[in-house]
């Protein structure tokens, strides 16, 4: 036992050193090449991951690389690490300012892209529950994508950018609600669930992250703020490194995806007069668990099923995942910014798909309810959409002038 558990532990080292060395050594090139680095660690990951090089038997018969649920947890503390420093870069404040804008955009993100899909793939002939399912899969934005060119750009500060940030958290709230409501009808086969306990859920949701943020808010500057109390050399770290996985795991304990609850630590800490060593500090995290997560998401990317009729529906899929993001989040950020170029890059912002979407194509195929074919479609949704919008917002920012003051000029 012992011994299986050290051979185990052997794998899981190999796999995280090959998946991060990979990832920099594809970061690098493509860096310069001047093509946004956390597409070359997306690829680095597919290339090296279980379903291509990664599958060579090189350690005592055993894959190079594996994904195990030791792999894939420490991808999830990568992107809860991401998404905290994502947090930093709002105030409370600001969040609250665009509030309004940040909920109507994330909720057409979701509503948008969840009827259209489901209305297509109806017409298409799949059946209403793959239907549900894969327009689920298309709910929810990866923002730790677009959060990883934005910095990449020096963009963060601008106003787009901080509606993407809000937006795609409200997005991804609702999307959570949105997966728990399908989960639940493929667990009982109820396929009209109550709109009343639909809302109610999605209400909970909502008011359990409003309860998570103030609580945040409100203790976490009263913890680190006082000095006199951290006086050993990374005390100020520590504590907020534990605070922003404490508000993680609440998140996750009360149903909400743990990113939400990073997200809300971040924020608090960007109001404190701490702010500037704690930058300090994740500017070294975001080194590591950076590349790590993009490159694991990638190696979760397998083509091994992909035929013709995967691939055109793979097409339809993808030309609604880009459409009704695009029209779902950048015609109200229209409304609000008042300026179409920026409107369109909080559309290009959301388009990415990632964690949700490999959630549900998962629990689709261990149920029965998604043939391979499909789960193959889903997975080469997600890859596709994950490795355009980095090229995509790039292009778009590469023809406005420098920033001045946090807005573009």
């Amino acid at each position: 036992m012992i011994e299986e558990q050290g051979t185990e532990l052997i794998q899981v080292l190999i796999s995280l050193a090959v998946l991060l060395f990979a990832a920099k050594l594809f970061a690098e090139l493509f860096h310069k090449f001047r093509i946004p680095v956390v597409l070359g660690e997306l690829l680095a990951g597919i290339i090296v991951g279980p379903y291509a090089i990664g599958s060579l038997p090189i350690f005592e018969g055993k894959p190079l690389v594996i994904l195990n649920e030791t792999v894939l947890q420490i991808g999830e503390i990568a992107g809860i690490v991401i998404l905290f420093i994502a947090g930093l870069e709002i105030t409370p404040r600001e969040f609250l300012k665009g509030g309004a804008a940040s909920f109507t955009i994330g909720a057409c993100g979701v509503i948008v892209p969840f009827f259209l899909g489901y209305y297509v793939f109806t017409l298409y002939g799949l059946q209403a529950l793959q239907s549900i399912l894969v327009a689920t899969a298309l709910t929810a934005t990866s923002v730790a994508i677009t959060v990883s060119v934005l910095t990449e750009l020096g963009k963060m500060q601008t106003k787009e950018a901080k509606i993407i940030l809000g937006a795609a958290i409200v997005d991804d709230i609702l999307a959570i609600a949105v997966l728990s409501v399908v989960v639940t009808m493929v667990q009982t086969g109820n396929m009209t669930p109550s709109v009343i306990d639909i809302m109610f859920l999605i209400l909970k949701i909502l008011g359990i992250f409003v309860l998570l943020l103030v609580g945040a808010i409100v203790i976490i500057p009263r913890i680190v703020n006082a000095e006199r109390l951290w006086k050993a050399k990374g005390s100020v770290e520590g504590i907020v490194t534990a605070s922003f996985f404490g508000a993680s795991a609440i998140a996750a304990a009360v149903g909400l995806s743990p990113i939400v609850g990073a997200f809300s630590v971040g924020m608090a800490v960007a109001s404190t007069k701490i702010i500037k060593r704690v930058e300090e500090y994740v500017d070294k995290l975001e080194i590591i668990f950076a590349p790590l997560f993009f490159a694991i998401i990638g190696a979760q990317v397998n083509l091994t099923g992909v035929n013709l009729d995967v691939l055109f529906l793979s097409a339809i899929i993808i030309v609604i995942a880009v459409l009704s993001k695009l029209g779902g989040c950048g015609l109200p950020a229209l409304i609000f910014l008042r300026n179409k170029s920026k409107a369109m890059k909080v559309g290009i912002g959301m388009i990415s798909r990632g964690e949700v979407g490999l959630i549900v194509a998962g629990i689709g195929v261990t149920s029965g309810v998604l043939s391979s074919n499909i789960y193959t479609t889903v997975i080469i949704v997600v890859a596709v959409t994950t490795l355009i919008t980095p090229v995509w917002l790039k292009k778009a920012y590469s023809k406005e002038p420098a920033v001045v003051n946090g807005d573009t000029q």
